[in-house]
């Protein structure tokens, strides 16, 4: 595991804690899934292009689909 992989996964986790208090919140159920999505993704990917293609896909979801 290299420093790049490290700083992605926490940055993407960050996000997704913040996603998940915001669908918690709010009751939006996209934005509470991408937020659980975006804090396991790092612990499934190592290969820190997939993690920031990943990421980005799953952080834009909410966006996406309002529900």
């Amino acid at each position: 595991m290299d420093s790049t992989s490290l700083f992605l996964g926490l940055f993407f986790g960050s996000v997704g804690m913040g996603y998940f208090v915001y669908g918690k919140k709010q009751g939006r159920w996209m934005a509470l899934i991408a937020g659980i999505t975006l804090c396991v993704i790092p612990y499934a990917l190592s290969s820190p292009i997939l993690l920031t293609v990943a990421g980005l896909v799953v952080a834009a979801l909410p966006f996406v689909f309002r529900w």
